[in-house]
């Protein structure tokens, strides 16, 4: 027998809970064939298997967190069959000799194994459990509210298309069984990314004497600058974002105090001769910073194909977790959601943040004469401990004046 543990996710993480199985006890499955879903601190992963053979038992329950190193299925070599990837030998081995034991590092590579194609197996048509069957959960949400409520949902009969359990059979049964949530009232446990993001948040907002400033800027020659690259480059579409993000890395470099983090183990303020851009985006399992590394490498193009990549990968839960984490200073976008202004609370363990607001038209004085401008509000909260207001202030209008005047930031370039 071969029993196939669960491998190390990477930064740190040191558990996972069980979303979905995707195979069941005495279902065959090949080398690198996707297994189980499960969720981390930082993002939902397929966890393919190593191993070839027949499913003699899955450890664990969806619901149930699992520590990195259990076990999670049991396989049953099958008679003349290769029953290991080559790439989980060599894994397993760095991890002896003290390596990361990544096993989702170096899948499909080709090296080694039965060499046959890397298949990412579509969910079944139901998942049986044994002994019997359950009917197929498609939507997270239903299947997240049954883990909750320790509702079974073995024991329901879906109503939807093929029996699929849908939300109204889980309010169905907490209903029978006299458990559902008063009517003013929502209930919802604090798990996977947005356990991990209140933790962070709470420990930032405790640790980090944080301050906020911020500025109202003409932003109409950065639109007409933005307007001016797409007309001459339609194919490669550069967003404001990309732009803001642009400048702000070129601050970071006149301002490196707030790339830093503060290391209270140490009794020291780290600088990083990196600029690891956090992007902070929105997604249906809630807030998430995917990050962009060495953003001082890239140019105003490939930044801009990168913050599209990297937030659509993020909204699509496919990021790897390694990708949201590493961060030294982060842009929040807030004004998507039709605000002008916030203090946002420091992406812990960084030591700044840049918030842009809302862009409206708003009357503003140009060369002594009243006009209709372009309006966007600024923030910028940081660690007081890394700066003074003198550098926070310098950065601020830095990035101010490059908005204002886009020509400056390609003379600081």
């Amino acid at each position: 027998m071969n029993i196939f543990t669960l491998p190390d996710l990477g930064e740190g993480l040191t558990e996972a809970e069980i979303v979905e199985w995707r195979v069941a006890v005495g279902d065959t499955v090949e080398v690198d064939q996707v297994v189980v879903e499960v969720e981390t601190a930082k993002a939902i992963v397929d966890v393919p298997c190593p191993y070839a053979g027949r499913v003699a038992a899955l450890h664990g329950a969806p619901g149930q967190r699992r520590p990195v190193g259990q076990p999670l299925v049991t396989i049953e070599p099958l008679a003349g069959e290769p029953t290991e990837h080559a790439a989980y030998r060599e894994e397993e081995r760095a991890g002896s000799a003290g390596g990361s034991g990544n096993v989702l590092v170096g899948y499909g590579t080709g090296h080694g194994g039965s060499g046959r194609r890397r298949r990412r197996v579509a969910p079944k048509a139901d998942v049986r459990t044994a002994p019997g069957s359950a009917p197929r959960v498609i939507s997270p949400l239903v299947r997240r509210m049954a883990r909750e409520h320790g509702i079974d949902v073995a024991t329901l009969h879906g109503s939807g298309p093929g029996g699929i359990v849908r939300r109204a059979d889980i309010e169905s049964a907490l209903a029978s069984a006299g458990t559902a949530p008063a009517a003013d009232e929502v209930v919802t446990p604090l798990t996977g990314v947005r356990r991990a993001v209140a933790e962070k948040l709470s420990r930032s907002r405790r640790e980090i004497p944080e301050v906020t400033i911020w500025v109202d800027v003409d932003a109409t020659g950065l639109l007409d600058t933005r307007a001016a690259i797409n007309g001459a480059r339609p194919d490669r579409p550069v967003s404001l974002l990309a732009l803001l993000a642009r400048i702000c890395v070129n601050g970071l470099q006149r301002y490196p105090e707030l790339n830093s983090r503060v290391d209270t183990e140490r009794g020291a303020i780290v600088r990083s001769g990196r600029i690891n851009l956090g992007i902070a985006a929105q997604t249906e399992r809630g807030l998430v910073v995917p990050v962009i590394p060495d953003a001082q490498r890239l140019t105003t193009y490939d930044l801009a194909a990168a913050l599209a990549e990297t937030t659509a990968q993020a909204r699509a839960g496919t990021l790897p977790p390694a990708r949201l984490t590493g961060g030294t200073f982060t842009v929040n976008n807030y004004g998507v959601f039709g605000v002008d202004g916030s203090t946002p609370i420091i992406n812990y363990p960084e030591a700044a943040l840049l918030g842009i607001g809302r862009i409206v038209d708003k009357p503003w004085v140009v060369d002594g004469q009243l006009a209709v401008r372009k309006v966007v509000q600024l923030s910028l909260t940081f660690d007081h401990r890394v700066c003074d207001g003198r550098t926070a202030g310098g950065f601020l209008r830095h990035i101010a004046d490059c908005v204002e005047q886009p020509a400056l930031l390609i003379a600081n370039v």
